[in-house]
């Protein structure tokens, strides 16, 4: 037992790394695959929960192509627990020095199974739009959290110094406060659409065309924000260097996640381009958080400077 515990890594290295990307990345994945169980058909391909039948807790060959897709996202959840299990222990001997990924993995791994319980509530309640909108939006959490630890592992723990002005940080704010409007909005959008997971689950009744542009205008005024942060970042020498390539992802990201939404809503919402929008809006959200979190002085440049005033 004591040689397993001193295998355990102790600093950051590839093996907590990797898992902290394997995190984020399935995180990511398993909207996809949600989003593909929805977009087929599939979503009461397995009817009741937590067995795929009454009698049976996988598909059976009765149940068809539609059985495979669930059953098969189902089985994605325990994948994400193996990973998340994964990160725990590779953090548990850093609990002391790195706090922040102990409580992160943490949170995180509890999450997923809280998840997969709210995903079997969809299925009692035949998915209900409202529930299926809760699955989706507690997902971008955990992609948030996922995005914070990595960016964790890769840069070091939080100092107290701000790389930005106070501006700047609260246009930061701001850009991650209209992104959950936007989200929120295009998954009442979503909820309103043709788009239910089975021929026979409800809609929410909401106004289709009406909410397409209650979602569309928080989206263009987040990449106003963006491309005013990018301007910033870029011609007033803004934040540190990884600031500024984040703010460049964002803005990037955004422009073609809003490209991707405008094609979808003009051409009947195909379900390939639904789906790309659905992941899409996962990794912005992950871009959105790790610029958040660089607005902060990373350790290392906070430990050079704090040598320089010592001397």
């Amino acid at each position: 037992m004591k040689s397993l515990w001193n295998w355990l890594p102790d600093t950051i290295d590839r093996r907590v790394r990797l898992a902290a990307w394997a995190s984020l990345v399935s995180q990511i994945l398993i909207i996809g695959t949600g989003g593909a169980v929805r977009l087929t058909g599939s979503g009461l391909g397995c009817p009741t929960w937590p067995r795929c039948t009454e009698d049976s807790f996988v598909t059976t060959p009765e149940m068809g192509v539609h059985g495979i897709i669930e059953f098969g996202n189902r089985l994605l959840t325990f994948v994400l627990i193996l990973i998340a299990i994964a990160m725990f222990v590779a953090v548990l001997r850093l609990r002391k020095e790195r706090p922040e990924l102990f409580t992160l993995s943490l949170v995180i791994g509890l999450g997923i199974p809280g998840q997969a319980v709210i995903g079997g509530i969809t299925v009692l309640t035949d998915l209900n739009p409202y529930v299926v909108g809760l699955h989706y939006l507690l997902s971008t959490v955990l992609v948030g959290l996922a995005a914070i630890l990595l960016y964790r592992v890769r840069v070091g723990a939080r100092t107290s110094q701000w790389s930005v002005p106070a501006p700047v940080r609260l246009l930061s704010g701001t850009l991650l406060g209209v992104l959950t409007v936007s989200v929120v909005m295009g998954i009442l959008t979503t909820g309103s659409g043709p788009h239910a997971g089975d021929g026979g689950a409800a809609r929410n009744g909401l106004d289709s065309w009406l909410f397409q542009h209650f979602h569309a205008w928080p989206s263009y005024v987040f990449l106003g924000l963006v491309a005013v942060l990018s301007v910033l970042a870029w011609f007033s020498g803004v934040g540190s260097p990884r600031f500024r390539r984040t703010t460049t992802a964002l803005l990037l990201v955004t422009i073609g996640q809003i490209g991707i939404g405008l094609y979808q809503a003009r051409n009947g919402l195909p379900e390939l381009f639904v789906g790309i929008h659905m992941v899409m809006a996962a990794v912005l959200v992950a871009v959105a958080v790790s610029l958040l979190v660089a607005q902060r002085v990373e350790p290392a440049r906070a430990q050079l400077v704090g040598q320089r005033q010592q001397q």
